[in-house]
């Protein structure tokens, strides 16, 4: 689509995209072998000083926030079983740091950036894990998200007391409940006006003002009260990645924004569309609020023969045992059983056939679908779609996504730190503003990540519509005129 073109449906207004830096903490993220390139500098993920000057650079191109992902164990499907060596040579996402510890160093440098963390359901308590987000959430001024995931390694299943994950349908079962635990200790546990400070009468909180949650369920029995006073978000932003049956249940009622992953914008409409539409017609929620963020690695150049010549280095550079190490821990599937040859879209696993497809129809100039094309494909973006061009190009790229999937923005994932991102903000960003796509400046200065997510003052808390918004306990609000909801 070209810069001149509207948007798909002629009077239908351009939307403003939402932009998340994409990032773990460890080296080379979603593009395995890279920290080989000599501008790479993602091995300083130790280095604290690396995480503020990232967030610093990504604020001042007023990026929406910064997104880390996070596993709690090492990919070891590939030559497997439980065979490590693969990812641990490569660096694929090994070692890897606990990614909530740098969000107060990254917080106290900037004011808007917003700060999304991933942390499973499976393997921790609500009640502990609802205090650490919430101190964070304080020490941020209101910039905090929380990515919830069930999970999808055996290896930390293994590392975490149990021989092996649950079943698929039965992480979300609990984490269903889990969240509800949250929202309670979150929203219900402490009214807003709890903590008085009264010096004269030498009363810190009012205890009448604070309360037991009494939840009792099937995964957990939590008393309460909530450890913390409620915070500036109170419950932060929920981001989600679910697209499966109970994924999607799961993120049309509770998920603000949802990241989705895919070659192509027409392998993700559909999962966008039918999440809108369980989330208005189930939960009673406006589906138009929930922002859809792709998976998107941009490699840019000021001419297209510079973009190629870019991208073709960082081919050099990725690990194909790395890059066949992440596949093996997303899908479970060990490419190691095939031949180097062997052509994939003629194996007897559906999920093979099924993922080569989609990257086929992609990329339709590849003639042979080899363990190794599936390899050079993730090594450079991972499981996203990887655009290579100008920055008009990527551009259009990226309106094709919004008219065809209708996203609302963007994951940008990294080939090199910070390279890809200076590229982003020095090449793409000029562009994206010129044609009305990207906002100058954060909507709410000092706001809470929720507030310049959705561009509304004072949103600071979830939507009226949401389901977290029920068991909020407001300020002067007797106790008996607002329990603690059930569910």
């Amino acid at each position: 689509m070209s810069a001149s073109n509207d948007q798909a449906g002629g009077d239908k207004p351009r939307k403003s995209l939402v932009l998340n830096a994409f990032v773990e903490m460890c080296s080379g993220h979603q593009s395995p072998g890279l920290w080989r390139h000599p501008e790479d500098e993602s091995h300083k993920f130790n280095d604290i000083e690396h995480w503020v000057e990232l967030a610093k650079l990504l604020e001042e191109a007023k990026f929406h926030g910064i997104f880390i992902a996070d596993v709690l164990g090492g990919y070891d499907v590939y030559k497997g079983p439980r065979n490590l060596d693969p990812a641990v040579i490569s660096g694929a996402q090994w070692p890897v740091n606990e990614p909530l510890a740098v969000v107060p160093a990254m917080a106290a440098a900037t004011k808007n950036l917003g700060f999304g963390v991933t942390v499973a359901t499976t393997y921790e308590q609500p009640y502990h894990l609802a205090r650490r987000l919430s101190t964070v959430d304080h020490l941020s001024k209101g910039r905090l998200g929380w990515n919830v995931v069930t999970g999808y390694l055996d290896s930390a299943a293994r590392n975490l007391g149990q021989a092996e994950q649950p079943h698929h349908d039965d992480r979300y079962a609990l984490a269903e409940e889990y969240i509800k635990v949250t929202y309670k200790l979150w929203e219900s546990s402490w009214r807003q006006d709890a903590v008085v400070l009264d010096r004269e009468r030498g009363v810190y909180t009012e205890p009448s003002r604070v309360r037991q949650i009494n939840h009792n369920g099937k995964y957990f029995n939590v008393p309460g009260p909530h450890l913390t006073q409620p915070s500036p978000q109170r419950t932060p932003v929920i981001l989600q990645a679910g697209t499966s049956k109970a994924g999607k249940l799961f993120s049309a009622q509770h998920a603000e924004a949802i990241f989705v992953a895919g070659h192509s914008p027409a392998v993700i409409a559909k999962n966008v569309a039918e999440i809108r539409q369980i989330a208005k017609t189930e939960f009673g929620r406006d589906p138009q609020s929930i922002k859809f963020l792709a998976l998107f690695c941009p490699v840019l150049g000021r001419t297209e023969e510079e973009a190629n010549e870019k991208f073709s280095y960082y081919r050099s550079l990725g690990s194909l045992d790395g890059a066949l190490a992440l596949f093996g821990g997303w899908t479970g599937i060990d490419l190691d059983q095939y031949g180097d040859d062997e052509e994939l879209r003629h194996v007897e696993s559906n999920a093979i056939r099924s993922a080569v497809e989609g990257w086929s129809k992609a990329s339709p100039g590849v003639a042979k679908w080899t363990k190794k094309t599936v390899g050079q494909h993730i090594t450079v973006g991972g499981l996203g779609a990887t655009a290579v061009g100008t920055p008009v190009q990527i551009a259009d790229e990226m309106e094709r996504w919004v008219a065809e999937a209708d996203v609302d923005g963007f994951n940008l994932a990294y080939a090199i730190k910070p390279g890809s991102f200076k590229d982003i903000i020095e090449l793409l960003i000029p562009e994206l503003r010129r044609r009305g796509l990207f906002w100058d400046d954060y909507a709410v200065q000092k706001g809470t990540y929720r507030e310049n997510l959705y561009a509304k003052p004072g949103q600071s808390g979830p939507p009226s519509d949401h389901p977290a918004a029920k068991y909020r306990w407001q300020a002067g609000v007797d106790a008996e005129a607002h329990p603690v909801p059930d569910n």
